[in-house]
């Protein structure tokens, strides 16, 4: 049976998951629920597609943040030893009911993003060298290519190579499954993202400037 302690602190990483970033600056900012245009995804990348930077990396930090704060709620539960398997398997379960909370936002109707900054600010937490290094990988495909997805996709790839060449003898087993479960997840959550790159379609973050929304941003 869950402590009162270990309850509080899954309920609050879903509760700190669901807040609907993108939808709730958008709507505040413009007037907008970036829902309605692009991807249709309430996320940081589709925010940055639609509203630009000024509202996209506002919501890419705070994105992040929750996923980071809801994964180190663990030090508050006082039932788990730093370092222990437990400690980090309590971490996971705390990170992944932060993005489901995020793709499934009570605040937001259910309908929420894919939780990939989510996702980064859980994993910062739970491996901070193994993270900053694919984030490393991350930028620098988004620098080149300016296609958030692809970036994800390769970034999230890269995590559980970096942690079994770099960090294996550290890291848990479960760290380690579960870096090579999220390279998999990523990939299928982006099964549409795929089909509009070798279609060509995918639309290129826009760093400058809010993008007009015109029927192209409405593609879905």
């Amino acid at each position: 049976m869950l402590s009162i302690y270990t309850s509080t602190a899954l309920i609050l990483s879903y509760l700190y998951g669901s807040i609907p970033t993108a939808i709730w600056l958008g709507k505040a900012m413009y007037g907008i629920d970036v829902r309605e245009y692009g991807s249709g995804n309430a996320g940081a990348t589709n925010t940055f597609r639609i509203l630009g930077k000024k509202a996209g990396i506002p919501v890419l930090i705070i994105d992040i943040l929750k996923g980071f704060t809801a994964t180190n709620l663990v030090y508050f539960v006082g039932k788990y030893s730093p370092g222990t398997v437990q400690f980090a398997n309590f971490q996971l379960v705390l990170g992944l009911t932060a993005i489901v909370g995020h793709i499934f936002p009570v605040f937001a109707g259910f309908r929420g993003g894919k939780g990939i900054a989510t996702l980064f600010g859980m994993i910062l937490a739970v491996h901070p060298a193994a993270s900053a290094l694919a984030s490393i990988v991350f930028i620098i495909m988004l620098m080149i290519t300016r296609y958030v997805s692809l970036s994800s996709m390769i970034g999230s790839f890269s995590y559980p190579l970096i942690i079994i060449l770099f960090f294996n003898e550290t890291a848990t087993r479960t760290q380690i499954l579960f870096a090579i479960v999220v390279s998999v997840l990523v990939m299928i959550t982006h099964q549409k993202n795929i089909e509009r790159l070798l279609k060509g379609k995918e639309s290129k973050v826009n760093f400058r400037k809010k993008k007009d929304i015109t029927n192209e941003a409405l593609l879905p």
